[in-house]
């Protein structure tokens, strides 16, 4: 009989879980361990720090690696696992669960100084991983730390706060560190409606930039990369932070994640305290993995642009100095009408709409139940606002994908006068003619123009600024990707690019 002897790692296991928070696999730690120099594992003076421990694994391997390059330094092994525990570890427990569970990976004890720990040095329960409750500090009805919900936060014992002790506190450990490592929690419910989210894994960084480590690495959703709700101030201020020196950006997050979608990737990064260099950046994608050395953001440039070959054509079309396309792309709600509206015009104050024609009426195009649906005002209905309802435009929905490039959406809209639409969909135009209307949706239909989209729509969300790079035509002539490629001079090499990697519309 055959000995299957296949003994998995539990945090492996732990990590492929479906949970709310995202734990990290042991190989996902040890591929951001490998970032930091190897001097590290021989320094018995290194201290290290995860602020947001959930399993243990960064603390665990960390202890691994000390525990082979501290040999000649410490050749009797419990006294070289006292002096790592003791003196060159430190965590901070996201919840009391989370605790227990990393002093049980890192001690392998579910207290620090118990019968069966590791290290026989420590004298209190907690070692040197804690948790301490921590409340949120109001200010009219928002934490002035975090920006969590009072009315969903403000909770009785028996509750976690997830008022996290690294962002809401003073400094936990007084102390300086060499390295700061983790995977923060991404974000919290913020009392708005249906699954409405803040960010949150921004001011972990933030936080440890604060405490000037000589290292900093963390896995973070890649979704600043181009902004992002609350996110404006954290970008800017990353792709202007020199002192990041490796980038590894992940356009699936399940290559990070087993079964875990997270819209827009994930990245993880290393920060080098006083460093000025360009950034080794190694983009992760269903091509492979590319790499190239430059700044993370183009001169006059706002966001960092993922894919290194778009670099190129944005700089092909820029220098043709043309409008943008956003200029006729409207803001959200054109016609003030929220996506529920369907189901809610009493919520808005406004009068019934009719599932049948009305002669001499308007037609609404929106959502009903997820499904694309249509309904029927007449002319005098109190609309709160008129724009363009008598021109010809094109509707596009103003969610689609995940923010992988050349992503196709829902198949648009095309509005002659007397349509409009709610908030599902961003409009395009006015057009003073149908066939203009027809042109521009040629447009719309290249791979030219979804592949400049795809710079800046890193995540489901396709609002006014993903058109921010594609360039206005004259739409009084038809467009294709042949016309485009030759206009703007692409070479065969980028022309491939676009070919390979854009889907066509059907």
């Amino acid at each position: 009989m055959q000995n299957n002897t296949y003994n998995p790692d539990v945090l492996s296991c732990l990590a492929n879980l479906s949970n709310d928070e995202v734990f990290t696999p042991p190989a996902l730690a040890n591929q951001m361990l490998d970032l930091l120099p190897n001097e590290l594992w021989s320094n018995p003076d290194a201290k290290f720090l995860d602020p947001c421990c959930k399993s243990g694994v960064f603390l665990r391997e960390i202890a691994k690696r000390l525990i082979i390059g501290l040999k000649s330094k410490f050749p009797d092994l419990q006294e070289r696992l006292n002096h790592i525990y003791t003196n060159q570890l430190y965590g901070i427990a996201i919840t009391e669960m989370t605790a227990l569970l990393s002093r049980r990976s890192v001690y392998c004890s579910k207290t620090a100084n118990g019968k069966y720990s590791v290290c026989d040095a420590f004298k209190d329960t907690s070692g040197n991983i804690v948790f301490q409750r921590t409340e949120h500090t109001w200010v009219n009805g928002r934490c002035q730390y975090c920006g969590a919900s009072q009315s969903e936060y403000d909770r009785d014992e028996s509750l976690e706060t997830h008022a996290y002790q690294f962002i809401h506190a003073e400094q936990v450990f007084n102390m300086k560190f060499d390295v700061i490592i983790g995977n923060p929690p991404y974000q919290l419910s913020d009392g708005g409606a249906q699954a409405s989210a803040k960010p949150l894994y921004h001011l972990f960084v933030d936080q440890a930039k604060k405490l000037e480590p000589r290292y900093l690495t963390m896995i973070i959703p890649a979704r600043f990369f181009t902004g992002g709700k609350g996110l404006d101030d954290f970008r800017s201020s990353m792709i202007h932070d020199k002192q990041i020196s490796v980038l590894h950006d992940f356009a699936d997050s399940a290559e990070c994640f087993s079964g875990v979608d997270i819209k827009g990737g994930v990245c993880f990064f290393l920060w080098e305290f006083g460093k000025d260099t360009m950034c080794d950046i190694y983009r992760h994608d269903y091509n492979g993995i590319t790499h190239s050395k430059r700044y993370l953001v183009e001169p006059d440039d706002d966001i960092f642009i993922r894919c290194n070959q778009l670099i190129s054509i944005k700089n092909k079309v820029q220098k043709f100095k043309e409008p943008s396309f956003m200029d006729i792309v409207s803001p959200l709600k054109p016609y003030g009408l929220r996506g529920d509206f369907f189901n809610n015009q009493k919520k808005y104050g406004l009068p019934p709409i009719s599932d049948k024609p009305i002669p001499n009426g308007f037609t609404i195009i929106g959502l009903d139940n997820l499904r694309r649906s249509v309904r029927y005002i007449p002319k005098d209905y109190p609309l709160p606002q008129t724009n363009m309802l008598k021109s010809y435009k094109i509707f596009i929905t103003r969610n689609y994908g995940c923010g992988e490039i050349g992503e196709v959406p829902a198949t648009p809209v095309l509005a002659t006068p007397g349509q409009l639409c709610t908030e599902t969909f961003i409009q395009i135009g006015p057009f003073d003619t149908e066939q203009e209307m027809q042109n521009a949706y040629s447009y719309l239909a290249t791979k030219f123009f979804r592949c400049l989209v795809g710079i800046r729509k890193q995540d489901q969300g396709a609002t006014r600024s993903v058109y921010k790079y594609v360039p206005m035509q004259d739409f009084t002539e038809s467009w294709n990707d042949e016309k485009l490629y030759k206009k703007y001079g692409l070479t065969k090499k980028e022309i491939e690019f676009i070919e390979t990697n854009i889907k066509p519309m059907e």
